[in-house]
């Protein structure tokens, strides 16, 4: 009976535990599954401009819902998905797109990442190497070493009459 107890609470707890995006998106009557499919897939492309690391579907913003709303009226009335996204795009820029275009305006987009894991990389490589060159001790000096040597001979010597 208590094991039937815990698996009950565990699926309350993972119900409750749905993802925000699963209430996001309200539903939508479309004339056929190809502008259904054409709205979904549209709506998981297109970033939210108020929340930015969530895509339209996902967001609960007001400027998403709009949003929402607006890609689902201009996909009922026929518009392509270049279309939809050229309107977005001309209204807010290549920022409401997860995948901007490469230009010369957007190659930092695309490029800054490995230019920065390249710097990170030789960063560490700079670092490893100077660690690895303060390892390696210097040749001693000789007269220090001769005077250690002595040093380490006379307290030998003074252990030695400690032990007797």
């Amino acid at each position: 009976m208590r094991a039937l107890l815990a698996v009950l609470a565990l699926l309350l707890a993972l119900g409750r535990g749905a993802p925000a995006a699963a209430g996001a998106i309200e539903p939508r009557e479309f004339p056929t599954p190809e502008q259904d499919a054409l709205y979904h897939e549209l709506i998981g492309e297109l970033r939210c401009l108020v929340c930015q690391n969530q895509n339209l579907a996902e967001s609960e913003a007001d400027l998403a819902k709009d949003l929402r709303d607006e890609i689902a009226e201009m996909v009922r009335a026929g518009k392509s998905r270049e279309e939809v996204i050229d309107f977005l795009v001309a209204r807010y820029g290549d920022f409401v797109r997860y995948r901007p275009p490469l230009r010369r305006d957007t190659w930092l987009l695309w490029l800054g990442p490995f230019v920065l894991l390249a710097a990170g990389l030789a960063a560490l490589a700079v670092v490893l190497r100077r660690r690895q060159r303060a390892a390696v001790p210097a040749a001693p000096d000789p007269e220090a070493l001769a005077r250690a040597r002595a040093f380490l001979g006379g307290e030998a010597a003074r252990d030695g009459d400690r032990a007797r």
